[in-house]
């Protein structure tokens, strides 16, 4: 069966800030021009904001550039942060770091303690007022090229395919989304932006991409034991010294509070489980006084990227651009990407308005990338780029450097440190490292895997085929399981990989695709390489109310 065909100006793939905001900035300017634009956006959760998951402490910098008037417009930023505290934590202990003390990125007033996915439902409000067509449901499967190579759009995936890969009684073919720009607008580790990257070679000159795992829980407190704005960071326990993490505790209105853990995916011990550190991090007495009395209400997760400005790649290719985490703008020494990923799409929107009304089309935007170095986004991400590289020689000399460069140097130091492996390559075999006795969950204030995707909605038809894709069906045994106790069991924050057979000798991985909430960790840590995330069926995943 045929593909249809329909053409835009632009397509934009992702309907998160990045992608909202370009879409946004798009048509402003075509208002402001008196022009005829059409602007095409894609969302592969079944709305807007579906799949959106963040702390989140919001920096309303690029918000107001972009929408000045969006507080009497209605956007959901209600909680202006009332209070920072920041600890680092021992097994039962606290130590609480002045404020004086703290460097300016950690620093939060002025800004917002919000619901990302509230936020990017509310800016697709904005862009569909302003006549961007928008559409939920579909995932870009797949990029479209000319015959000159250049990228001419993307197509949609398959719906009412059968496992085997054959069409079901439902099946509907793709419709191909044609462009004179696209925007890939995907999030962290791209499905096709991670494709152009490799086609277009766009990460010659870019430090290997770090990531982090963010794992997050929204509770219904009691409100004797809720502070509209509080925003409380820690570092320290339960992660060992050597081992980047981290966990948040943000206040929202209504006595809802975010609480949440980041563990860098740069870990060597295949025994760590992000899953049960950030169970373990919930009894520390210090978030426990908040959680107990209780209920909580939503569970998701999601990787980030945290490499900063030396493993930004190119960030144009014939055809189009990356915007947002799909890139890596996130500020990991501010914990903060959204107003990264706004900005971003605001920049590229308007290099690629310029290139339209010049009658260009499907070239480079050279002039994205131009005005990203003179905008205050590079000069913020310069000032924190030596964060995650001191911060991966271990938190106590991290720290002290990291205060050193901030403090001292205002994040000008004469120095540019380096990521000289990517995440996957940190592994260390299994029998060189420590077992980690993690304990049971109590289900009161630690809950399991299973029922803690309960609480994401995450659905997937399951007689379709896998989106987990392996590239050689004998490594999750033959070398992860030999080698590394197959860490997949452990670094997937939903129960998705599973060796059955181990006792009969005859292991095999079982793969739970219907759970994965769409964190893409394993396609990042996978120490071979060997698992493809690929997009489902598009609406289908995680739901995620008020994440």
């Amino acid at each position: 069966m045929q593909r249809e065909s329909m053409a835009f100006d632009v397509v934009v793939v992702g309907g998160g800030p990045a992608g909202l905001a370009a879409a946004i900035r798009l048509k402003q300017l075509a208002v402001e021009h008196e022009s005829d634009l059409s602007v095409c956006l894609i969302e592969k959760g079944a709305e807007i904001g579906a799949h959106i998951l963040s702390g989140a402490v919001m920096d309303p910098r690029a918000l107001t550039e972009l929408l000045p008037n969006w507080k009497e417009d209605g956007a959901p930023l209600n909680a202006p942060v009332s209070e920072d505290r920041f600890f680092v934590l021992t097994e039962t202990g606290a130590v609480k770091v002045p404020n004086g003390l703290l460097p300016k990125s950690l620093r939060n007033h002025g800004n917002y303690v919000i619901s990302l996915g509230n936020v990017t439902r509310w800016l697709g409000q904005q862009a569909e007022a302003l006549g961007v067509e928008i559409y939920p449901g579909f995932a870009g499967a797949e990029m479209l090229f000319d015959e000159s190579g250049a990228v001419k759009g993307v197509a949609t995936g398959d719906m009412g395919r059968l496992r085997d890969g054959s069409e079901g009684p439902n099946f509907q073919p793709g419709i191909e989304l044609h462009g004179k720009y696209t925007f890939l607008a995907e999030g962290c580790r791209g499905h096709l932006g991670k494709q152009l990257l490799a086609k277009f070679n766009l990460n010659a000159d870019a430090d290997p991409q770090t990531y982090g795992l963010g794992i997050k829980e929204l509770w219904e407190l009691e409100p004797q034991r809720h502070q509209v704005g509080l925003v409380l960071h820690s570092a320290g326990w339960p992660m060992e010294p050597d081992t980047y993490g981290g966990g948040f505790l943000y206040h929202l209105e209504n006595n809802q509070v975010a609480v949440g853990f980041v563990v860098g995916l740069g870990y060597s011990n295949p025994h760590l489980s992000p899953f049960e550190d950030f169970q373990r991090y919930k009894t520390h007495p210090e978030i426990r006084k908040f959680l107990e009395g209780g209920k909580r209400i939503a569970y998701g997760a999601r990787a980030l990227t945290a490499g900063g400005i030396q493993s930004l790649p190119r960030l144009t290719f014939p055809g189009g651009a990356l915007i947002g985490d799909d890139a890596g703008f996130l500020n990991a020494a501010r914990i903060k990407g959204s107003h990264c990923a706004i900005k971003s799409g605001s920049l590229a929107a308007e290099a690629c308005f310029a290139a339209l009304a010049a009658g260009r089309q499907r070239d480079e935007l050279d002039a994205y990338p131009e005005a990203f170095k003179q905008s205050w986004l590079y000069q913020e991400l310069y000032q924190a780029r030596n964060f995650k590289p001191w911060m991966a020689k271990g938190f106590k000399i991290g720290s002290i450097m990291f205060g050193i460069d901030q403090l001292v140097f205002r994040g000008s130091a004469p120095w540019t440190l380096r990521h000289k492996l990517p995440d996957h390559a940190k592994l260390k075999p299994a029998h060189e490292c420590p077992k980690i006795d993690y304990p049971k969950p109590d289900g009161v204030i630690t809950f399991d895997r299973l029922s803690s995707v309960f609480l994401s909605n995450t659905n997937h038809e399951e007689d379709q085929p896998c989106h987990l894709q392996l590239k050689d069906g004998s490594a999750p045994i033959r070398i992860n399981l030999r080698n590394y106790d197959a860490p997949e069991q452990r670094f997937c924050p939903a129960g998705v990989y599973e060796i059955l057979g181990q006792k009969e000798g005859r292991p095999r991985l079982q793969i739970n695709a219907q759970n994965c909430v769409h964190c893409k960790t394993c396609d990042i840590k996978d120490p071979t390489q060997n698992i493809d995330w690929v997009t489902p069926q598009g609406g289908e995943g995680p739901t995620y109310p008020n994440m």
